[in-house]
């Protein structure tokens, strides 16, 4: 059961950063399917500069520099040449696959030293809560930390204001079009980070499309979660135990084949989505939406 836990601590970490930035892109009106365009790009980016330096940190800051870029990429089509946001950001997906595999061509197989834990005293309990690597802790403060931002700041306000009317926020004299900027680089940053846990931790290796999906499983869990950062929390958890029971069903005393348990992160998503479809979570009322200063 301990091995169980520390491996659904470790499966949550980039669904909770890559989701967790993605909250606040959204939160701010600005919907970005280009996620697992930018969690591969990140993971490449950290993998080569991983493989390149043997410096952790500068591979971290390397997987959100590359998300930063690629959110940069975005905003600039679609908040300021006005292109459509939901085919922008796929786009940027499909980009993100194929640039990462150019780059990460020469990086197949090779694998780098995984990110360092902590080795706490004490038993299993200890292991499990304090005995994780630093991007894992990050990962929890942040969305904690957004969650506090949103709800009891200033500048929180103000995005989620951005998010909820735009026009009446430009109307009051906020400045939309940069809050909306901001966010969606922070979304970017996150998503790299998320791709740079996946090839510096999760699976200290580079492999083609090495994300599998996990980047539409954390814009499913917005949608799960409500747009509410606790909530998130907890469906990242859930998805995470739920993609390695096929790892640890057996442990613990499933007897399913091993491929319906490979399927159930993604099954569990369609079933979360369907249950939540009568309306119990309100979207922000502008996501996806063009804002014009003159409309």
């Amino acid at each position: 059961m301990e091995a169980f836990l520390i491996s659904v601590l470790i499966a949550a970490t980039p669904l909770l950063l890559a989701a967790t930035g993605e909250l606040v892109a959204e939160r701010a009106g600005v919907l970005n399917l280009g996620v697992e365009g930018m969690m591969l790009i990140g993971a490449v980016a950290a993998f080569a500069v991983a493989y390149r330096t043997g410096s952790a940190p500068l591979a971290v800051l390397a997987g959100a520099g590359a998300g930063l870029a690629m959110a940069a990429l975005f905003a600039w089509i679609a908040l300021y040449c006005m292109a459509n946001q939901m085919a922008t950001g796929l786009a940027l997906t499909i980009f993100g696959i194929g640039a990462s595999g150019l780059i990460g061509q020469g990086f197949v197989g090779e694998t780098v030293t995984p990110l360092a834990g902590l080795d706490p005293a004490g038993g299993a309990v200890a292991r499990v809560l304090l005995g994780q690597d630093a991007l894992v802790y990050l990962g929890l403060a942040l969305c904690l930390g957004c969650g506090w931002f949103l709800a009891r700041t200033r500048p929180g306000l103000m995005l989620t204001a951005v998010g909820d009317n735009a026009t009446a926020a430009h109307a009051l004299g906020l400045p939309v079009r940069p809050i909306r900027v901001l966010a969606v680089l922070f979304g970017g940053a996150m998503a790299g980070l998320g791709g740079a846990y996946l090839s510096l931790a999760y699976t200290p290796m580079w492999g083609e499309e090495m994300t599998a999906g996990r980047g539409w499983i954390a814009l499913a869990l917005l949608v799960f979660a409500g747009w509410r950062p606790w909530r998130l929390l907890l469906g990242a958890w859930f998805f995470a135990a739920v993609s390695q029971l096929q790892f640890y069903g057996t442990e613990i005393g499933l007897t399913l084949p091993s491929q319906f348990l490979a399927m159930a992160p993604y099954l569990a998503t369609i079933a979360a989505l369907v249950a939540i479809s009568a309306g119990a979570a309100r979207a922000p009322a502008e996501i996806g939406r063009p804002f014009r200063a003159d409309r």
